[in-house]
């Protein structure tokens, strides 16, 4: 039985390269396919918010002279690239799923509305929401925020390379531990960077909660749906 009956999964795009040092590797794109393959399986509702960092980052196109409206723009196209990969990858192993994007982009994939958003996932597809807001100067992160609420998910699942947060970047410092849970006032006070804080608030004032967790290893993303405790969750109480 699943735990979490609609999830948003938010997932970088740098997390999509790999071993590579740019683009799609096409064994990353698969295992993730397949544990969200797994995941619908349980009859869980599952949509994403996937980053274009692995092919274009708004904010590096300042230092090589591209106006930041213009370089967000780019950030946003290379979300859609993304999309319709993680698209075409669930479809490869008969898992429906549907692109929406957040402007006007057909043939591409259809605009974004609650109503199409929803029908799909009643449906049983994965709806995966590209162009992020659809607006320069909001990443992501509030894309993922954005959705989340507006689908009504039970969590946003941010899937990263770490297992969880931490006290303090485990990569850097050894003695770093890891928070089971942590409420969002916590977080906040501890300046713990899990998500931009346009996102953490957004997500903080419609109480719904983030469970960060580490996306690469396989069978995290199923064990947590069902209700193991896998990464760390972050809300408003504890």
């Amino acid at each position: 039985m699943a735990k979490y009956k609609k999830v948003l999964l938010k997932l970088s795009g740098e997390a999509l390269m790999g071993d590579q040092n740019y683009g799609i590797d096409e064994k990353r794109l698969g295992e993730y396919v397949e544990q969200v393959k797994e995941v619908c399986g349980l009859g869980t509702q599952v949509g994403i918010v996937i980053g274009g960092g692995n092919i274009f980052r708004g904010m590096t196109g300042l230092d090589k002279g591209f106006d930041r409206v213009k370089g967000d723009y780019m950030g946003m196209l290379a979300t859609v690239i993304n999309g319709l990969a993680i698209q075409s990858a669930l479809e490869s192993i008969g898992q429906k799923a549907l692109v929406l994007t957040a402007i006007e982009m057909k043939p591409v994939g259809e605009r974004y509305s609650k109503e199409k958003c929803m029908a799909a996932l009643e449906s049983g597809k994965v709806v995966i929401f590209t162009f992020g807001t659809g607006n320069p100067y909001f990443t992501t992160d509030t894309a993922a925020a954005l959705r989340g609420v507006e689908m009504e998910a039970d969590v946003i699942l941010k899937g990263t390379r770490v297992d969880g947060v931490y006290t303090a970047d485990p990569e850097k410092d050894p003695t770093a531990t890891k928070f089971d849970e942590i409420t969002f006032e916590e977080a906040y006070s501890k300046g713990l960077k899990i998500m931009d804080l346009t996102a953490f608030t957004m997500c903080q004032e419609n109480n719904l909660p983030i469970l960060v967790f580490d996306m690469n290893t396989r069978g995290n993303l199923l064990k947590l749906i069902k209700g193991e405790n896998i990464g760390t969750l972050v809300r408003n109480y504890c």
